[in-house]
């Protein structure tokens, strides 16, 4: 058996090692999805979201999707970054019913406005049901998928060496002990190199602490306060959204960015495991859970929810394919939500080690983009594909910040990820000259079918001859 072959289907390896392959997706989007309700926390003066209710929905949400998807989409859906402007917008309203309003108070008519956000993503699913596939895919082919991927990893890149920088020894311990593991790893250790990088960086933590040395800003490796003050079990703190027009109008637009983030992370997994998943479950399916997963969460005080490029880049990594592992790891994110003090634990784990893990499952993520363009073939001596291409991945790294107007009295704000999606698809439909129809091998692929049929040819022409 080939030892890089892909996993399809992880119960070969028994329940034990299902159940480790599960903590590792745990571990990779543990850090990105409770730093949500904690910025949000800052924004609300601490009356913001809560981390048990956001790990709660990041699980249910996830299983909803793959209950959508038709259990066939390897995809963890954590907290998304998307919404943090508006949630910033919202806390700052102080005219009509919120002028007098608390933070608190503030925060359900937020959640509201995500809902309404949500329930765009299962229009737009309804519309690609009605159309098809093939007429929407037409407006996304390799040209704006790939670049669109490549952006998903090298946007999130400053974020990995922020991290890192806190301290750069863990980072680059866990770093490397991935790429050993991954590289010269045999047999279970070799599907594992995120959890071992967690794990054997996390010991070297707490050695260092231990032994008194310090992060580069002087402070402490390792904090156990959140620890000693947490319960080990506790209700999340749940609560009812609330609806206001300015609310919805702040948050509902942001929905127009994070669909388009959507379809690229799509991609980015369907280049990952080999599979056209836009085709099968469909887009529509894929979007429509993600649409529940982000209304559900909201309606009962959670962040939206989003499709995450880490556990991605753990596909990539651990070979292992299977949705039933991701499942695993949704399940583990529920309990966590009844057990503070465990995920007190596992909060614990120094920025720096996300950082170095991050180097990996964010260049992943880029790498798989570029893999996406070259195996589907897209001709870069053609100007049209170039400048695609070009203009896609300037707006996806050059707006960092994003693109912020005002309509009414409204402020909305585009991520760069948004802005690129829209340009590229922009420039696809108006420029001339296209040369991909999904669906169709043709002509990408016609070079290689005409060969591969005169070569048949000659062989045949050969064989009478002889």
């Amino acid at each position: 058996m080939n030892s890089h072959a892909p996993i399809k289907d992880a119960s070969a390896l028994g329940l034990p090692k299902m159940l480790i392959l599960g903590l590792q997706h745990l571990f990779a989007m543990f850090g990105a999805t409770i730093l949500v309700p904690i910025l949000v926390n800052n924004y609300f003066n601490g009356e913001g979201l809560s981390i048990q209710v956001t790990l709660f929905f990041a699980g249910v949400g996830t299983l909803f999707f793959h209950l959508c998807s038709k259990l066939k989409v390897p995809a963890f859906l954590g907290s998304s970054f998307a919404f943090l402007g508006g949630f910033h917008t919202v806390a700052n309203l102080n005219t009509g019913i919120f002028k007098n309003m608390t933070m608190g108070e503030k925060l359900p008519y937020a959640c509201g406005g995500i809902v309404v956000a949500g329930a765009l993503y299962l229009v737009l699913a309804l519309i690609i049901k009605l159309v098809g596939i093939n007429k929407v895919m037409k407006y996304l082919p390799p040209v704006v998928t790939g670049p669109i991927i490549i952006c998903i990893g090298l946007s999130l890149a400053p974020s990995a060496i922020t991290n890192a920088s806190s301290n750069w020894l863990l980072a680059i311990i866990a770093l490397s002990v991935v790429i050993i593991f991954n590289i010269w790893g045999k047999g279970m250790f070799k599907i594992l190199p995120i959890l071992m990088g967690v794990l054997i960086s996390y010991g070297c933590a707490l050695i260092f602490n231990a032994l008194g040395m310090t992060n580069a800003d002087g402070s402490a490796i390792l904090n156990f306060t959140e620890i000693n003050n947490a319960a080990w079990i506790g209700l999340p703190d749940f609560f009812v959204a609330k609806f206001n027009i300015s609310a919805i109008l702040v948050m509902a637009p942001i929905a127009i960015a994070t669909m388009m983030e959507h379809i690229g992370d799509m991609s980015a997994i369907s280049a990952t495991v080999g599979e056209d998943l836009v085709a099968d479950p469909g887009l529509h399916r894929t979007l429509a859970g993600d649409g529940i997963a982000t209304a559900l969460s909201a309606l009962f005080g959670g962040p939206a929810n989003t499709t995450y490029g880490e556990n991605t880049g753990v596909l990539e990594l651990s070979r292992v394919h299977d949705p039933k592992v991701i499942r695993i790891a949704a399940i583990y994110a529920i309990a966590l939500s009844f057990i503070p003090k465990m995920a007190g634990i596992i909060g614990t784990m120094p920025s720096a080690i996300v950082g170095g893990i991050s180097f990996m499952l964010y260049g992943m993520i880029s790498a798989i983009g570029v893999r996406n363009v070259v195996e589907n073939h897209v001709d870069f001596t053609k100007s049209r594909n170039l400048i695609i291409a070009a203009v896609i991945l300037v707006c996806g790294l050059g707006f960092s910040d994003g693109l912020t107007f005002t309509i009414g009295s409204t402020d909305i704000t585009l991520t760069s990820l948004a802005i690129a999606a829209l340009a590229g698809v922009g420039l696809n439909a108006i420029i001339p000259g296209k040369d991909y129809d999904y669906g169709n091998p043709e002509p990408y692929h016609m070079e290689k079918i005409v060969s591969e049929h005169t070569d048949a040819a000659d062989r045949k022409s050969g064989q009478t001859v002889s």
